[in-house]
């Protein structure tokens, strides 16, 4: 893996409020993903820091955003309205600084959802796909399916990126919506690993493996669209 410096960038919203980005961009692009993070951490977990430089390896830039009220240092995620407008205003910063470059947009967990409830509301822009890096289609021991009801609306490629432990997309749930979804959905399994993409040691294999097989499978599908 190749360390690579993001450029920091203000992304302005809508209602006169600004969110900090991290914008990486490999030497020869291939597709672009604009990245929100999950519920608990921000833009610069190490888990996002290492997706995005993996992706960029692959020819995949990157745009890392915060949420309004991860910028503020609160705990309490935004509400819909305001989480959708700054998802959109990142899709519109990806694209001024990306011209040319095959989008697609999601996350991990909380940021995924956030952008498919965008996408199903009115179309972002420019985007080819979505692409959820762990989709919580339930909270931990409350299966549902609730939480899907929305991508029924969602009408470009969806890929869905999910370890068969993960405790918020009990597994068999998780297969069932993309089932339902038809064509425009396709879903990658990670055996063994949970809702961070942790993999027990007693499998033999390590999360960095498991962060490096799911970043192939992004770029490869980002690719095919």
């Amino acid at each position: 893996m190749t360390k690579r410096a993001a450029l920091e960038i203000t992304i302005a919203l809508s209602d006169g409020h600004a969110v900090s980005g991290l914008l990486l961009v490999p030497a020869a692009v291939r597709a672009g993903y604009v990245l929100a993070h999950g519920a608990g951490a921000g833009m610069s977990h190490r888990f996002m820091t290492e997706a995005a430089e993996q992706l960029a390896d692959r020819g995949i830039a990157t745009l890392r955003y915060q949420f309004l009220y991860m910028e503020r240092g609160s705990r309490r995620p935004d509400s819909p309205t305001i989480a959708h407008a700054t998802v959109r205003a990142a899709v519109d910063e990806a694209a001024r600084r990306l011209p040319g470059c095959a989008l697609f947009a999601g996350g991990k967990s909380f940021g995924g959802r956030m952008t498919s409830q965008a996408q199903a509301e009115a179309p972002l822009a420019g985007i080819k796909g979505l692409v959820f890096v762990g989709f919580p289609l339930h909270p931990a021991k409350q299966p549902s399916l609730d939480r899907a009801r929305h991508l029924a609306n969602v009408r470009i490629p969806m890929l869905f990126l999910q370890g068969d432990r993960d405790s918020l997309a009990e597994h068999r749930l998780i297969t069932r919506v993309v089932a339902e979804l038809g064509s425009r959905a396709t879903l990658a399994t990670f055996p063994d690993a949970d809702h961070s993409f942790h993999v027990p040691a007693r499998t033999g294999r390590t999360d960095a493996q498991v962060l490096a097989g799911f970043c192939d499978a992004m770029a490869a599908w980002m690719v095919a669209q």
